[in-house]
């Protein structure tokens, strides 16, 4: 009873956990009544590829299998669990329902089998048909709910009867061995419609029974030990057997014989009884595996909560945890699948799943190994990412070989249960790789990038927003979210002033209030928060040191001041000029106009909202004009800015420069292709009265400005209010350049 029981009450070693599930599951009904045929039609020498094909995609799986299994505490739920932990709660949960569902309708599929078989031998009973399978649902139902112990206990039992088959198999098979026969099959004979192809396909669902042993694996009382070496020993003694039958059957009848007798196994055999005892004893270990499975899968899914309804069903029974609530859902399934009668219109769909779940396994287990993770260190050492992408390349091909249209439909259906619980926004209590995924492709491209020339072509806006807190300046970090949305990256930054000793502890409680406001917002930014006693200090901190690599702001949007803080503000913006920043001042004077009394909500909301106008770029060269015309561009692509259009406005002294001047522009919007409205305004006039007045229903309005040296600040202040009037939305820019229009 030590293998059995494992060394711990309850629990199962890996001959009864799984080395017997997996080899009664893989030895079924498609040896008995199927195998004769694929070495009738292949002839042997194609027959033996196509278990040697089988058996290493098989194997491949295993060996990923056996990766992970050996990576992680391997709790129930089996392949649900296994692959939900690595590629996260969307494909565990989709696998969970795929898995459940296919193990589910096999136990139905097995037992309806096994009433055929059962009524062939018993013809007298053929008439009650429904009642048997429903009798053979029952009894299976009954040992599973008993407790695994019982059911492991049956299937020794039906491990006895099989080993009795064989060998009167072989037996017989040795006493009639024919060279005739034997040089005769060597080479195929393929009937009309039928190719290596279609053998491949009949054959193939008979190797796909090594998770069932995984299935088990919250009642194993080592999993990380019992799964790689009880499923790689059952798939190898298993191997054995098919490649000996598929050599012993060529020998020992003609091919004619071997295509139309699906009983030719038991015409062999020196004992035909334990023949038909075998078949009985095969189709029924299949139905206890998958009803003592699919219970578990369930189960753990339940535990999970990625399904509300389903939290019923992961409730545990007994000592042992059994699952008896979702044991009575799996039986409920299958017995409404026996009383719909025929399943072989919906038998290729469940093969399908199987061949997904195996395929998404080796997927878990390549990203597993190519993301370097720390985490990942498997105690099994025969695994390797180039086995696990091989394994997952031989699933997907298995399937489109089998039923292209199957197999499309399926990966269909699990990609629309993906969506649907990604749409759902279920967040997992565990951790998966879906960020070692993405940290080893961000390292990758920034190494990349990194060594990559400079172009301006490839500039985009890198942008670092002063935004205080978020709600405070509301409309800083909804401008930067539309000036780099779908193009560029917004960082909100903060810089808490006074005593780094008396703010450095807040510091974390700022940047996680910058991070909720991104997230109610739903903004596409980084929050960074820095202590320095000054501001100019904090963003020459902020400037030098946020960002890696080719990731780094190469521009500064900030507010606009009021006048009290004028000389501050230029000060600060020399130091961000000095470091060949570009700078972006938001002068809103709705935002001014805000008391600190209003409502955060409807504040938000207003400054969401697009207002009604043109997007005005005051063009005076291509000093600042550049980014002031490529930013316009940015913010027109914003789908709530798409019915802003966007004017370039000149101002000239004459009426005959004018048509130049429009050729010009029009010549610049052609190799910018960026397309605008050309407006030349004539006049004589200062551009204090010029811009408020030809700009009074723009939506914003774009104008440059250089940033002053030290002593100047107020004098350009003052002249940018001046010029600015009572425009309500007015971006200032100073350029570093970088970007270049035609490229």
């Amino acid at each position: 009873m030590t293998d059995l029981q494992g060394g711990q009450p309850g629990k199962f070693g890996t001959f009864g956990g799984v080395f017997t599930p997996c080899t009664l599951t893989i030895l079924g009904v498609i040896m008995f009544l199927r195998f004769g045929q694929v070495v009738g039609q292949a002839g042997i020498f194609d027959a033996i590829l196509i278990v040697l094909a089988a058996k290493t995609i098989t194997t491949l799986t295993t060996l990923s299998l056996s990766s992970i299994a050996t990576n992680t505490r391997v709790k129930g739920g089996g392949a649900y669990y296994l692959i939900s932990r690595s590629l996260g709660v969307e494909f565990g949960g989709a696998i969970g329902v795929l898995f459940f569902s296919a193990q589910a309708i096999s136990v139905a599929m097995y037992v309806i089998g096994f009433t055929e078989a059962f009524s062939v031998t018993f013809p007298k009973l053929a008439p009650y048909f429904t009642e048997v399978a429903t009798f053979v649902n029952l009894l299976t139902f009954i040992c599973v709910y008993i407790g695994a112990g019982w059911t492991i206990r049956v299937q020794y039992f039906i491990l006895a009867i099989l080993v009795a088959a064989l060998a009167s198999f072989y037996a017989g098979a040795i006493q009639d061995f024919n060279p005739e026969y034997l040089h005769a099959n060597m080479t195929p004979r393929f009937s009309d419609g039928e190719s290596l192809f279609t053998m491949f396909a009949l054959f193939f669902p008979a190797v796909t029974g090594i998770m069932a042993g995984t299935n088990m694996s919250g009642d194993l009382a080592n999993p990380s030990r019992s799964i790689p070496r009880g499923t790689l020993l059952a798939i190898a003694v298993t191997a054995v057997v098919y490649l000996s039958q598929a050599f012993l059957l060529g020998c020992a009848r003609p091919a004619e014989e071997l295509v139309n007798n699906n009983m030719v196994i038991r015409d062999i055999a020196v004992w035909p009884l334990a023949i038909t005892a075998g078949v009985f004893a095969a189709t029924l270990s299949s139905a206890l595996g998958s009803m003592m499975g699919a219970p578990r899968i369930l189960q753990a899914f339940a535990r999970d909560q990625i399904f509300s309804s389903l939290e019923f069903f992961g409730a545990g029974s007994g000592e042992t945890n059994e699952p008896r609530r979702a044991t009575v859902l799996t039986f409920i399934v299958a017995q409404v699948c026996i009383l719909l009668g025929d399943l072989n219109a919906i038998a290729p769909i469940i093969t399908m799943f199987f061949m997904i779940t195996y395929g998404l396994l080796n997927l878990a287990t390549f990203y597993e190994a190519i993301t370097k993770n720390p985490s990942y260190r498997p105690t099994f050492r025969y695994s390797h990412w180039v086995t696990s992408l091989l394994g997952t390349l031989g699933c997907v091909g298995v399937m489109f070989l089998i039923n292209w249209v199957w197999a499309t439909v399926s990966i269909a259906f699990i990609g629309g249960l993906h969506w649907y619980i990604r749409s759902k926004e279920i967040e997992s209590r565990w951790g998966d790789l879906q960020s070692g995924v993405m940290f080893e492709r961000a390292r990758k491209a920034l190494l990349r990038l990194e060594l990559e020339a400079y172009h301006p072509k490839n500039w985009r806006p890198v942008i670092m927003a002063l935004s205080g807190t978020g709600w405070t300046r509301p409309h800083i970090p909804i401008l930067g979210y539309w000036l780099t949305s779908g193009h560029g990256i917004l960082t909100l930054a903060h810089v808490v002033c006074g005593d780094i000793e008396d703010h450095a502890e807040r510091r974390e409680r700022y940047e996680k209030t910058l991070r909720n406001f991104i997230a109610r917002e739903e903004l596409d930014a980084f929050p960074v928060v820095t202590c320095n006693e000054m501001l100019s200090d904090g963003i020459e901190s902020l400037i030098q040191c946020h960002g890696i690599g080719g990731i780094r702001p190469n521009t500064v949007l900030m507010g606009w001041p009021r006048e009290e803080k004028a000389e501050s503000f230029g000060a600060n913006i020399r130091v961000i000029a000095r470091m060949n920043r570009s700078i972006l001042a938001a002068r809103f004077t709705s935002h001014r106009d805000n008391t600190t009394d209003s409502d955060e909500s409807t504040a938000l909301d207003e400054h969401w909202s697009v207002p009604q106008g043109t997007i005005d770029v005051w063009w005076r060269g291509m000093a600042n004009g550049a980014l002031m015309l490529l930013l316009a561009h940015l913010l027109h692509k914003n789908p709530g800015w798409r019915n802003n259009t966007i004017r370039m406005m000149r101002v000239v002294d004459s009426v005959e420069t004018k048509p130049e001047v429009e050729r010009h522009m029009s010549e610049l919007g052609a190799a910018s292709r960026i397309t605008f409205l050309p407006n030349v305004v004539v006049t004589d006039r200062p551009a204090h009265e010029v811009i408020p007045k030809e700009s009074a229903d723009a939506a914003i309005v774009l104008l440059g400005f250089q940033t002053p040296e030290e002593g100047h600040e107020m004098e350009l202040y003052q002249r940018m209010e001046s010029i600015a009037g009572n425009l309500p939305r007015v971006l200032f820019i100073d350029s570093a350049g970088g970007m270049a229009l035609e490229s």
